[in-house]
């Protein structure tokens, strides 16, 4: 049974057909869009802030996703958000960022407080994209801190709805199978 749970009153909304492993954990003020995945040991905490995830985004093995709460430090906080078609891979940590739609984020690579990755984007395994930045749409970002590659290629840019579908096909065969999360 998947680690689903409330916290102060606020459970955490899954959409259709969503998959969470057993062994992730999903906390809090958490939405998940339809055809979505949590793959083993990832942890999804929206105990003080929001998160939010859009539809067909695969949040792999060992990832962290988390929030900045308010304070007089961060007036407002940073919730996250992620859009559709995202392949968040394994091991990255994402906090308090804006994800947007059609996005590669690569293995163990961190995207911190206030940034933004706008549309079609690629994070490179291992980049760390510092606080506040903004990555723009139809890049290749990489190293830490992160940087501007190049452009993506026409290849890439249709990796991004492959990569998320191949993810959908592959949490359905995981469903079909009688997997109990709930």
């Amino acid at each position: 049974m998947a680690d689903i749970r409330s916290y102060q009153g606020t459970a955490p909304e899954l959409g259709e057909r969503v998959f969470v492993d057993r062994t992730a954990v999903v906390i809090g003020d958490v939405s998940i869009g339809d055809d979505s995945s949590v793959w083993p040991l990832a942890v999804v905490r929206g105990d003080m802030h929001h998160i939010r995830i859009g539809a067909r985004t695969s949040v792999q093995d060992g990832a962290v996703l988390h929030i900045t709460h308010a304070s007089d430090y961060n007036p407002g906080g940073y919730p996250l958000e992620i859009g559709d078609d995202v392949t968040i891979g394994h091991q990255a940590m994402l906090h308090g960022c804006r994800v947007g739609n059609r996005v590669l984020i690569g293995m163990k690579s961190m995207i911190m407080d206030g940034a933004v990755v706008e549309d079609e984007v690629i994070v490179a395994a291992g980049a760390v994209v510092t606080p506040g930045k903004v990555l723009e749409s139809g890049h290749l970002y990489v190293g830490s801190p992160a940087k501007k590659a190049r452009p993506i290629t026409d290849k890439e840019r249709s990796f991004f709805t492959y990569g998320a579908g191949n993810y959908v096909r592959l949490k359905d065969k995981h469903l079909a199978e009688g997997y109990d999360q709930a």
